[in-house]
């Protein structure tokens, strides 16, 4: 039976960039790649109870702001939103919505907060995790997954990807198909290749791949790395990363070096990161450095200044933030990260930082800090370090969020004892939905301290 078509006209975006329209009866669909005050005659695919989500089978009227995308997976791949939009727009939106959330969820009003945008909104990503896999007739594929979904769309170029993945991904599907290497098939939990990591230093130029499979030991284990490093040079390490387990969880515990250090290194406003595997480290090298000089000269820091990293990862905002201050303790509960955090610091002769493996939570009331930096994951900040940082009372917070939600929740905890002097966005990940948050708290009646 075929599914119902409708005619509707886009009104708004959802919080993930959807198009969000309505019909005559006003009722509401979840479109995607349909922009603002487009019209369109859709494909119903699901329905929900308070809305249906469709696809565009024709657009009856286009929106003076739609280009054409550079990806050709730009509506089948998840990835990406925005392709088809025109970046300012973009930009606007994500300010807009951000604005939004923080008034919704945090009752916070601020008044012009700025973005950054890119000069070139393309081929930023210097990190790229891809699946390998087969499609519906059986032939060797790698790409992303669909849309809320884990089909994969294979792809032979990502428009917002470095451009030394591609020709790397292509030659590693030649080899495997050559050596008669199989892909894994997560129905059957068989196979060897789950997925290829790669990272790319922006600044050292150093490449690192990583192959995730699902058995130590298999045919040609040892021909493949030869033979992928007489095709590519340039790649300076190669590691086997050991996923075992029947999951999604995309890389394993376990991991063995098959070529080069094991790790790369990359540069950060002057300083010098080594990044491992499963290292954190901001995917928009451009981007980042905006962000953290943001951050930075937000906190107007100095020389008597004691700060606190919390979530530190490898040491990035802490090791750059370390040479206008008096010290600098990083904190993070994953132990690989902070034996790469104190390794950064020997490597850049840095004197008055250290990074502990802890709970930031135990960590902050044991001193009172001057300033706090905080970058917390996805689900932002842990219930009991907030408390222990409004009982501990650090002169000022920078809190760098990548969620603008969990964000407006923990500043809506914080305005208890803190006035929010500043917001500020940054475009870290341009054509997605998501936006870099960059917020600057002072303890009340100490904006002069």
């Amino acid at each position: 039976m075929k599914n119902e078509i409708v005619k509707v006209k886009c009104v708004d975006f959802t919080f993930d960039g959807q198009g969000l329209a309505k019909d005559e009866n006003k009722r509401t669909y979840f479109v995607p790649s349909l922009l603002i005050e487009e019209e369109a005659e859709i494909e119903v695919l699901y329905h929900k109870k308070d809305y249906d989500i469709g696809k565009i089978k024709k657009l009856t009227k286009l929106s003076p702001y739609r280009i054409n995308p550079r990806c050709p997976c730009a509506t089948a791949c998840g990835g990406c939103s925005f392709q088809n939009l025109l970046y300012e727009k973009e930009l606007e939106y994500k300010r807009k919505v951000a604005i939004k959330i923080l008034k919704t969820i945090g009752r916070i009003d601020i008044k012009n907060p700025s973005i950054i945008g890119m000069e070139d909104p393309y081929y930023y990503r210097n990190k790229i995790q891809v699946p390998f896999g087969y499609d519906k007739q059986k032939r060797l594929v790698y790409g992303f997954y669909r849309f809320k979904s884990h089909e994969i769309v294979p792809i032979s170029e990502c428009v917002i990807e470095s451009k030394e993945h591609v020709s790397i991904l292509k030659d590693i599907k030649d080899l495997m198909l050559s050596m008669k290497i199989s892909a894994y098939d997560e129905d059957k939990d068989s196979g060897i290749l789950r997925h290829v990591l790669i990272r790319v230093g922006k600044d050292s130029k150093e490449i690192m791949v990583v192959l995730v499979v699902k058995e130590k030991s298999f045919k040609n284990k040892g021909v493949f790395v030869k033979e992928l490093i007489k095709l590519h040079p340039e790649i300076t390490t190669i590691i086997y990363n050991y996923n075992l387990r029947k999951t999604n969880v995309i890389l394993g515990e376990k991991e063995e070096v098959a070529y080069g250090k094991g790790y790369i290194f990359d540069t950060l406003l002057g300083v010098k990161f080594k990044i491992s595997s499963k290292s954190f480290y901001q995917i928009n090298h451009d981007q980042c450095e905006k962000l953290y000089s943001l951050a930075i000269s937000k906190a107007n820091l100095n020389k008597e200044y004691e700060i606190l990293d919390a979530y530190c990862g490898i040491g990035t905002i802490g090791l750059i933030a370390s040479k206008y201050v008096k010290s600098v303790l990083g904190v993070e509960i994953v132990e690989e990260a902070i034996i790469d955090a104190n390794e950064n610091v020997k490597i850049n002769n840095i004197n008055n930082a250290k990074f502990i493996v802890s709970d930031a939570k135990d960590v902050i009331l044991k001193k009172a800090y001057d300033c706090v930096f905080v970058d917390p994951p996805r689900k932002g900040l842990d219930p009991k370090f907030l408390k222990g940082i409004l009982n501990s009372h650090p002169k000022k917070i920078v809190y760098i969020s990548c969620d603008v939600g969990t964000l407006a929740r923990d500043l809506s905890i914080l305005k208890k004892n803190y006035d929010i002097e500043s917001i500020d966005f940054v475009d870290m990940f341009p054509r997605t939905y998501h936006i870099e948050t960059v917020a600057l708290l002072h303890l009340k009646n100490t904006k002069n301290l």
